[in-house]
């Protein structure tokens, strides 16, 4: 049976949406060099929108989010370009934290810059239905 599903990435206010479909097969959506691309691409639109970073932050929602911002961040220091990176934990603050027979593990949060006056440029690997990015919104907020 097939299921259709969307990957979206937000950087921004740009939002980049790959659809494919899951069957019980695996299939490779991105190889090596397309993923090399695709990461090139997302790194240009995080330049030509933020300029040299000044006041920026890349921050990488826990647990998978981490690993795209990581690589954005790894890419765009091989452009010549530095940007802090911080890793937020969204758990507590998602809606659906306690509605299910297993409590969700929580993850752990660091952020080890001040993140007033700065944009703040959240990563994830998939968006959904939103509840995570309005969750990282309210855990962001609270932080600072």
């Amino acid at each position: 049976m097939d299921v259709n599903k969307i990957d979206t990435i937000i950087l921004g206010l740009k939002i980049i949406t790959f659809k494919f479909v899951l069957s019980m097969q695996q299939k490779v959506i991105l190889d090596k060099k397309r993923l090399a691309i695709t990461i090139d691409r997302l790194c240009q639109q995080l330049i030509e929108n933020h300029g040299n970073f000044e006041n920026c932050a890349l921050v990488g929602i826990q647990p998978r989010g981490i690993y795209l911002a990581e690589r954005l961040i790894s890419h765009l220091q091989k452009l010549g370009f530095n940007c802090p990176l911080g890793f937020l934990d969204i758990t507590f603050y998602r809606d659906d934290f306690r509605r299910g027979k297993t409590t969700i593990k929580a993850n752990s949060t660091k952020i080890d810059f001040l993140i007033e006056n700065k944009k703040v440029i959240l990563v994830d690997d998939v968006l959904f239905t939103g509840r995570s990015v309005r969750a990282a919104l309210d855990a962001i907020n609270a932080f600072g």
